[in-house]
C-alpha cells in the first residue's frame, strides 16, 4: 500500500467509491464505508448482493477509491462466503457501532475486498 493512500485514510470515516456502471459504462461515485484490515479495504453493501454498485463490481472489478485527495485504481473482489461476510460485518460493526450497522445495513450477504497494494 502506498503511503499517500494509507495517510489519506487515517482517521477517516468514509470514502469515495467509483464503479464503471454495468449498463451505461459511465463512471459512477457512491460515497461508502470502509473497513481496512493489512493490506485490504473491505465494504459492505447497505443492500448486500442487490445493491447496483455491488452488481457493476462484479461486472467491471477495476475500481478507484478516494479520499482526502488521493486516488488509487485497484481491483475489487467479491466476499459470498459468509464466514469472511461476518467477520466484514463484525469489523463494521467495531469502528462504526453495532447500531448503526444494523440501521443502515439491512442486507449482510455479500462483501467486497479492495486491494490497496
Amino acid at each position: 500500500m502506498t503511503e499517500a493512500i494509507r495517510d489519506a485514510l487515517e482517521g477517516v470515516s468514509e470514502i469515495d467509491l467509483t464503479v464503471t456502471g454495468r449498463k451505461t459504462g459511465r463512471q459512477i461515485s457512491h460515497p461508502v464505508w470502509f473497513v481496512q484490515e493489512d493490506e485490504s479495504l473491505f465494504l459492505v453493501p447497505i443492500t448486500g448482493s442487490d445493491s447496483d454498485w455491488y452488481k457493476n463490481v462484479q461486472r467491471t472489478p477495476m475500481i478507484q477509491v478516494a479520499s482526502n485527495g488521493t486516488a488509487l485504481s485497484t481491483s475489487a473482489t467479491a466476499i459470498t462466503d459468509a464466514d469472511r461476510v461476518n467477520h466484514v460485518v463484525e469489523m463494521f460493526c467495531d469502528k462504526y457501532g453495532a447500531d448503526q450497522v444494523q440501521a443502515h445495513y439491512p442486507k449482510r450477504d455479500v462483501a467486497v475486498q479492495v486491494a490497496l497494494g
